[in-house]
């Protein structure tokens, strides 16, 4: 199943390699594909929406959102500190290296190094923020 999915990618990263939100047949499969990619990837410890507790803070509306913010977690004081604002190009350099793009923080090295798996997983989270 993740060749199928890695092989939409390939033309998905070709029209566009930005998150986008499902307006079309094509986005929406990037959505769906994104959404399996991250279960398998992300929803160990982080959940879709903030209605359902999780280990890591919830990823739903994380566009746009200041890093280290969601109340009731304990960040490490890098990434508290750090001002950034999450945003495609920063969850993408997040995903491939999290120890590289913050040293200090808590989170476990993620290393999503596939940028088509990068691709899909951020318009699934484009679409959940968007909602």
């Amino acid at each position: 199943m993740k060749h199928i999915i890695l092989s939409l990618g390939l033309a998905a990263f070709a029209v566009s390699p930005y998150p986008v939100f499902a307006e079309s047949t094509f986005d929406k499969v990037k959505v769906e594909a994104g959404e399996t990619l991250f279960y398998s990837e992300c929803r160990r410890c982080h959940a879709p929406d903030s209605t359902d507790p999780s280990y890591g803070p919830p990823l739903d509306n994380i566009l746009g959102r200041a890093a280290g913010t969601v109340e009731g977690y304990e960040y490490s004081e890098a990434l508290a500190g750090s001002g950034i604002v999450w945003t495609p190009a920063a969850l993408r350099a997040w995903m491939e290296d999290n120890d590289g793009f913050m040293p200090g923080t808590k989170m476990r090295h993620v290393g999503i190094e596939d940028r088509t798996v990068q691709d899909f997983i951020l318009a699934y989270l484009g679409n959940i923020s968007a909602q």
